[in-house]
């Protein structure tokens, strides 16, 4: 097969175009940490030490906290994990937690009044381990 100056010359321009395209079709990368242990070191040597420099750091675009069982209880009478809460959310982490869970501990408007969204994570975990988020349970 023979190609002529003009028709390599054109196919090169347009792989320039294409490879110097400023177009973004990749999705964000997305962190989910569930956060259910009622362990303050585990908390404050581990999950909040990540949860924190993942978004900071920028190691993913999105990151989602979400306070699952007794964690919710514990975040709700430690001051200290609330003040790391705080910075979390004040770096753009997501703050959820399970409302069924937080009711069960009669911790619900603690949580919101934290700055915590509360409700129901059966479907939003469910999605989230469908989809293309990264998940980690601690």
């Amino acid at each position: 097969m023979r190609f002529t100056m003009m028709a390599v010359t054109g196919l090169l321009c347009v792989g320039a175009f294409m490879a110097g395209s400023t177009v973004d079709t990749q999705e964000p990368s997305r962190l989910g940490v569930v956060w259910t242990s009622g362990d303050r070191d585990v908390a404050l040597k581990m999950v909040f030490m990540y949860t924190l420099n993942a978004k900071r750091q920028g190691w993913f675009d999105e990151v989602r906290l979400v306070v699952w069982g007794p964690s919710a209880h514990l975040l709700t009478i430690d001051d200290e994990l609330q003040a790391e809460v705080a910075q979390m959310r004040d770096e753009g982490v997501e703050l959820v937690a399970c409302k069924a869970c937080a009711d069960s501990y009669g911790v619900s408007a603690n949580l919101e009044a934290l700055g915590v969204e509360v409700k129901y994570m059966g479907q939003p975990l469910t999605d989230m381990l469908q989809g293309n988020w990264k998940v980690v349970t601690f």
